[in-house]
């Protein structure tokens, strides 16, 4: 038996079962079995199996004590950007009509025109006051002076 086409076979196993259930691993499968993929084509090339596991443990050992954190930080999300209306919190917007906690009137922030209220505890707000956005509650920004 050729070790070396052992680690090929064994490699893309890895590296299917990876692809088939979506990234369970967190492509830890792909990387370790490119790993063996590569060693066992080194070893046919040498025609020494040993060179093979040789350079496939070599690789395994750099990818898992360097590479993987750098793989799992690209992985992970790293700013959440909000889109909608969830970006419009914390934002100033000029009030166009006349708000009050019961009945909605209208704000502009930047160049779009909301329906907006003030928050709770807040009197009416008139035309041309600048208030913050405070939360949204469904289609209605709550605003805070």
């Amino acid at each position: 038996m050729d070790w070396s086409w052992l680690l090929i076979v064994v490699g893309a196993v890895m590296v299917l079962i990876e692809a088939a259930f979506g990234g369970f691993a967190g492509f830890d499968l792909v990387l370790i079995g490119s790993t063996f993929v590569i060693g066992g084509g080194v070893g046919l090339a040498a025609h020494n199996p040993i060179v093979g596991i040789g350079v496939a443990a070599a690789l395994c050992v750099a990818y898992i004590a360097a590479g993987r954190r750098w793989v799992r930080d690209r992985l992970r999300k790293q700013d959440v950007i909000h889109s909608n209306a969830d970006a419009l919190i914390g934002r100033t917007a000029l009030v166009t009509t006349v708000l009050s906690e019961h009945a909605p009137g209208q704000v502009k922030v930047r160049d779009e025109v909301w329906r907006a209220r003030p928050a709770a505890g807040q009197g009416p707000v008139e035309p041309g006051a600048e208030v913050v956005v405070e939360s949204v509650d469904g289609v209605t920004l709550v605003v805070r002076r």
